[in-house]
């Protein structure tokens, strides 16, 4: 049974690479992807050979599933890199292609493949902080002053802020940590069907990988023999194919722990700057710190942001301030208007 589904995925593989070569025409991915199907063909024949000697007949033919044909409708409307992952996680291999560019030359000789390459970049953990305070410092202060605008008493709004904080966080957490752990099985997945796949035919996995390195630029002749050296130590050779044809870093594949923690505490502290002139101040003069903290961490924030997308400080700081302030004002009149109502 399982030389049947294996056999089932290769075909399916093959049948994805020619609707990505398609969606290739006219580049040098084609030829890659046309090569790649019929490398997946010929492990697949494999496949059914083992199958007749266990007594079994393999399919006539192949007939992809209901997945499958709407993955390749998707790939002839959107392309080939937005589905990238998808791809991946149906043994579609070559996506490390569609990746960004890191700042590298092609390499043209073995002894300058993954010189340098596969680093990820370092302000990873920086950005996602920065999102973690600011989703925090939006929802709650939003939050605050909605409730505020309702003219509660401060031990309300106290209370309501202490419980967006503890909500968002523990709901911002809740949702990292999932994330993160169903992308690292994904991974870890991939990288066990490596494995397998390295076990039972190294001359195929060695084939596909020269064939990925000759896309990238080196010589057919160079990039079959590095391909061949490769797969001779198991070890350097799992940790190269996940990373040429999965686009993965074996060693990197993230704790779903450390996000969600990290996720909490960057959405906690973005949480606590509007509800920290209530625990200080009293009256008007905390509303009036609530404002003014929760806009010029709005600004920083937003300049901040700038660092990632290019911008000019101002205008990240500025535009980061405006959509803060018009949550915060319509919560407030919202706030406002439902304390009158209700009174």
């Amino acid at each position: 049974m399982q030389a049947l589904n294996n056999w089932k995925e290769e075909k399916r593989s093959a049948w994805l690479y020619r609707m990505v070569s398609d969606a290739e025409a006219g580049t040098p991915r084609q030829v890659l992807f046309l090569e790649l199907a019929q490398a997946a063909d010929e492990q697949a024949a494999l496949w059914a050979v083992e199958m007749r000697k266990a007594g079994q007949h393999p399919p006539e033919t192949f007939q992809p599933g209901l997945r499958t044909r709407m993955v390749a409708w998707l790939i002839g409307r959107l392309g080939v890199a937005p589905l990238r992952g998808v791809l991946a996680a149906m043994k579609v291999r070559g996506m490390s292609l569609y990746n960004a560019p890191l700042p590298h030359a092609i390499p043209t000789r073995a002894d300058q493949i993954d010189v340098g390459r596969h680093k990820a970049p370092g302000n990873g953990g920086l950005r996602a902080a920065v999102f973690g305070v600011n989703d925090g410092l939006v929802s709650n202060a939003s939050l605050i002053l909605g409730v505020a605008g309702a003219s509660a008493e401060p031990a309300v709004i106290i209370l309501s802020g202490v419980a967006g904080l503890l909500a968002g966080a523990f709901s911002m957490a809740a949702g990292e940590y999932i994330s993160v752990r169903a992308q690292r099985e994904f991974y870890e997945y991939q990288i066990t069907l490596e494995r397998e796949e390295l076990d039972q035919y190294p001359q195929e996995e060695a084939a596909e990988l020269a064939l990925i390195y000759e896309a990238k630029g080196v010589a057919p002749e160079e990039a079959r023999r590095v391909a061949e050296a490769l797969i001779r130590d198991p070890d350097q050779a799992l940790d190269t194919l996940a990373r040429e044809e999965l686009g993965l870093n074996p060693a990197e594949l993230g704790s779903p722990w450390v996000a969600a923690i990290a996720s909490f505490l960057a959405f906690s502290a973005g949480a606590l700057i509007p509800l920290l002139p209530y625990l200080l101040l009293s009256g008007q003069t905390a509303f009036l710190g609530t404002i003014i903290a929760t806009g010029v961490c709005l600004f920083g924030v937003g300049a901040t942001i700038s660092l990632f997308t290019g911008k000019r400080a101002v205008y990240g700081g500025l535009r980061m301030l405006a959509i803060g302030a018009a949550a915060g004002a319509a919560t407030w009149l919202i706030g406002k208007g439902l304390g009158v109502a209700l009174a």
